[in-house]
């Protein structure tokens, strides 16, 4: 047995490859002193990821672990990196790349690799003569590789493979960039036959493992590598299997080879039950078809399914985790297509809502959580994020969501369990979020290592005054008033569909005051659109942004004012051509490379476009439709990306990508779907079991839609709509039970 004696450590091993903090490009998050690195290295490097449950993998297209300075590829399961490092190599040498797919699925990624020119036995063997397959996909807390290699010489041929790995146990905050001062222990590995165990005590008095498994057994293995002698006449192939579990308890009692094959089975299942659930979409454009495809597929990908139901999480590889505003919106985006995601969402949050005051996790009773972390550095409070509150808009979006989800589904016995948590919503809103007593819901961190701002821009720099001064807190956003809004309509509306009038009748009176003083507080008449925020001495921020859009989806705007708003959304300064910026050409801190100052992204401009259509601004919805759709076609599988540069749009080139943006990220994933249902006018009514669809809109770019499976009220439909001149022609295809379709012009 191979060991390595025990060392408690500070910094990675000599012989292993170094964790070194990343290197931020111009305009990367900062977050508060928790960024997300990139070096040159990184932003130019093609990645590929897979994610099962609490377990995600970070490939190179040779299907590779690399590392190094500015790299933070790795397999990471509940925001550890428990596999730091593998790669292949024949004879070696590295093989040479044709091609890396990854399944329209996501169940799997596969590469395509041959040989170089290399001496094999004292002679030359000329490269592309031995094709090597690499299958690697992930299912439950394991990650399962198949190679084949084979022979396609006239020639017998005996090469050596090799695989080399390694495992840092990083936390993933490390691992993207955070230094810390001292690490846990690495223990001895254990090498047996066909097994390799690497383990780490952390300072959280946990003990993390990996355990490979080969089969067949090598012919010599190592701590940090496994080697195998292949002799193979012509025509013929041989298969190694790898199995690597991040915690080995879970891991199948079975043959590598059989787990392989059965985990593979099981997973494509589980993916084909889960989006199954969805309503599924097919067009006149096979493009469009393709990226609304790879929509589907990556929103299930994330999901990960909880004692409450799917979550959605937020996104691969950084926000590979339950966060409380990306689920929440994620939903509403989806909610015409799966309920059943909402319904995971609001138990879960319901289930985890702050019931003390907690001022290192910005915790208060009634709010909605932000963000969970699993990892060392979370448990022993060197980042704030364990069970972590510090969101301003989440628990008016708790609300939100869950009047939503009434609406869409008659779902009342679910809504009525979470009623209390609704109730316990509603009185963070009125007290611990109105810190001042003025009728507005303010922020301001309790924790000074938390987020500096805590709505959805939670940059250290994205609220600012128009000289470019940044804020000072507590500060009130624009859109968290809007929310507030929606969330005391939609409480009135559950209560009254519960049996709880004279609540309901209290939170009309509350929204409609908070419409009043809103409108009187935020709006800035030379600028056509509302203030940003509001900051501590209750000055507004007068800043144009995408932040005001968002206003339009909570019904708070007055009519005039929308038209004002929307025509400042799609002029040159806001909208690139792709998209609309989040603050536009013009204001003191834009940066077409900023995070949030600058930048598009695709989610922003969904609901922005769902609120335009809220107020009869369907052909704008529509532009917003094409942009977003034409940026797909420049993304790599056709996935729209956390968000891209905010340059204008130029003939023939497609958008400026950002170099650290996840992808896939939920919300983005679901923006697509909901631009679809915004255009299209679509909304459901359970009690009389129709589906409306409200001045329908199809975009240029598409001329035939056809809906499949729109279910309510325990009916379903499939619908076929065609564009005829400026106006859409509905025709009912197939309707299983007494369901209704409305159309109105």
């Amino acid at each position: 047995m191979d060991t390595e004696p025990d060392r408690t450590i500070s910094a990675p091993p000599a012989d292993s490859p170094p964790v070194s903090p990343s290197v931020s490009p111009p305009g990367a998050p900062q977050q508060d002193g928790y960024p997300v690195g990139a070096s040159a290295v990184l932003a130019e490097r093609r990645l590929h990821t897979l994610k099962y449950g609490d377990l995600f993998g970070v490939f190179d297209q040779n299907g590779n672990i690399l590392s190094g300075p500015g790299i933070a590829d790795g397999l990471y399961y509940l925001d550890t990196r428990h596999l730091s490092s593998q790669s292949l190599t024949i004879c070696g040498k590295p093989p040479i790349l044709l091609s890396a797919t990854l399944r329209e699925n996501n169940a799997t990624l596969s590469c395509d690799l041959t040989n170089p020119d290399m001496e094999v036995a004292g002679r030359t063997l000329d490269h592309d003569l031995l094709h090597l397959r690499r299958t690697l996909f992930l299912r439950d807390q394991v990650s399962y590789e198949r190679l084949q290699v084979r022979n396609y010489d006239v020639a017998t041929h005996t090469v050596v493979v090799e695989f080399t790995f390694h495992a840092d146990f990083a936390d993933l905050f490390e691992a993207r960039g955070t230094a810390r001062s001292r690490r846990g222990t690495l223990l001895p590995p254990e090498v047996g036959a066909d097994t390799v165990t690497l383990a780490y005590d952390g300072l959280d008095d946990r003990r993390r493992t990996t355990r490979l498994r080969f089969s067949p057994e090598p012919d010599r293995l190592t701590a940090t590598s496994a080697r195998f002698t292949l002799t193979m006449e012509p025509g013929q192939r041989q298969l190694i299997h790898i199995e690597t579990a991040s915690d080995p308890a879970a891991a199948p009692d079975r043959g590598v080879a059989e787990a392989f094959l059965h985990a593979m089975v099981e997973a494509r299942r589980a993916l084909r039950v889960s989006s199954g659930r969805a309503a599924a979409i097919a067009s006149s454009n096979e493009i469009f078809n393709e990226a609304i495809r790879r929509c589907i597929c990556d929103i299930y990908m994330l999901v990960t399914e909880k004692p409450d139901g799917p979550y959605p999480y937020a996104g691969v590889p950084w926000y590979s985790t339950a966060f409380g505003r990306d689920a929440l919106i994620t939903a509403m985006q989806t909610l015409w297509l799966d309920p059943t995601i909402a319904h995971g969402v609001l138990g879960y949050l319901a289930r985890h809502q702050a019931e003390t005051v907690d001022p290192v996790a910005d915790a208060e009773p009634g709010k909605i959580l932000h963000e969970v972390r699993h990892g060392e550095m979370a448990e022993l409070g060197e980042v704030p994020f364990r069970h972590y509150y510090g969101s301003v808009d989440s628990t008016p979006l708790f609300v939100m969501l869950a009047s939503d989800y009434l609406e869409r589904t008659g779902d009342v016995a679910s809504v009525a369990r979470w009623w209390p948590n609704i109730e316990r919503a509603i009185v963070w809103i009125n007290e611990s979020g109105d810190r001042d007593g003025d009728g507005f819901v303010e922020y301001g961190r309790r924790n000074e290592n938390g987020l500096a701002n805590q709505g959805w821009k939670d940059s250290h720099d994205s609220i600012f005054h128009d000289d470019g001064t940044l804020a000072e807190g507590p500060i009130a956003l624009c859109e968290v008033q809007g929310y507030v809004y929606a969330a005391k309509r939609g409480a009135a509306a559950i209560a009254r569909r519960i049996g709880h009038t004279a609540f309901a009748e209290r939170m009309t009176t509350e929204a409609d005051a908070l419409r009043v003083g809103f409108n009187t507080a935020f709006w800035i008449e030379e600028l056509g659109t509302y203030a940003i925020a509001l900051d501590g001495a209750k000055r507004p921020c007068r800043v144009r942004s995408s932040n005001a859009g968002h206003l339009l989806l909570s019904g708070i705007v007055p009519a005039d004012r929308a038209a004002r708003i929307v025509g400042g959304l799609m002029s040159r300064t806001f909208f690139s051509g792709w998209g609309i910026r989040t603050i536009p050409a013009g204001e003191a801190r834009y940066n077409p490379m900023a995070y949030h100052n600058g930048s598009v992204w695709p989610h922003d401009n969904a609901l922005m476009a769902m609120g335009m259509a809220r107020y009869g601004h369907k052909d704008e919805a529509a532009r917003i439709f094409g942009g977003l759709f034409d940026a797909s076609l420049y993304s790599d599988l056709r996935r729209l990306p956390e968000l891209f540069c905010g340059f204008a749009r130029q003939r023939g080139e497609g958008p400026v990508r950002y170099p650290v943006a996840c992808s896939p990220q939920a919300w983005a994933a679901a923006t697509l779907p909901a631009l679809l249902q915004a255009t299209l006018g679509l909304r459901f009514d359970p009690f009389t079991v129709t589906v409306h669809f409200e001045r329908p809109r199809l975009p240029p770019f598409l001329d035939e839609v056809t809906l499949y499976n729109l279910a309510v009220g325990g009916a379903r439909v499939t619908v076929h709509l065609q564009r005829v001149g400026t106006e859409v022609a509905l025709n009912v295809i197939e309707r299983v039970g007494p369901i209704k379709v409305q159309l109105t012009s």
